[in-house]
């Protein structure tokens, strides 16, 4: 396959220095504030954001290690396939988070729920519109009974 590249379109802002003690979920993260300081050439991009009460977030987790196929997640004892979970240690490197869109002043993006490390490079944002983003009876999977602890789990160095 070829290589595909891309190119940040701005930098998440938060109180994550590093790894250890970061929420390993936006739902984890309730309330925690960062921003986004959006490349000011893409200004025009951000008309009419504002109202929006959610944004998706996709963003190069530009600190993960080593990808793995396989992985105990933080949120279980028992390893799965990559592709079964949330871990950071993908083949490519990308992040997913639905944070609150609190304010939008010129380029910056004030947000909460932030559970993404500071410095992130952030390579797309789409707004979070319920009747598109979610499903009717959806399967979890071997997240079923595991969401509970969301709120107590704090990352780790296992993915970095």
């Amino acid at each position: 396959m070829e290589t595909i590249t891309h190119r940040p379109i701005g930098v998440i802002r938060t109180p994550f220095l590093e790894l250890e003690g970061m929420p390993v979920q936006a739902a984890g993260a309730r309330g925690i504030a960062g921003w986004i300081d959006i490349d000011p050439a893409l200004e025009e991009g951000l008309a009419d954001l504002g109202g929006f009460s959610h944004v998706i977030l996709l963003y190069h987790l530009h600190r993960v290690g080593a990808p793995k196929l396989t992985v105990t997640p933080f949120l279980d004892t028992v390893a799965h396939g990559v592709f079964a979970t949330r871990s950071p240690a993908r083949p490519n490197p990308i992040g997913l988070s639905t944070v609150r869109l609190t304010r939008v002043a010129g380029t910056r993006l004030d947000i909460e729920d932030v559970d993404i490390l500071d410095g992130t490079p952030l390579l797309d944002l789409k707004p979070y519109v319920p009747a598109l983003d979610d499903r009717a009876d959806p399967r979890i999977g071997w997240y079923e009974g595991k969401l509970a602890r969301i709120d107590e789990v704090r990352a780790d160095r296992r993915f970095a």
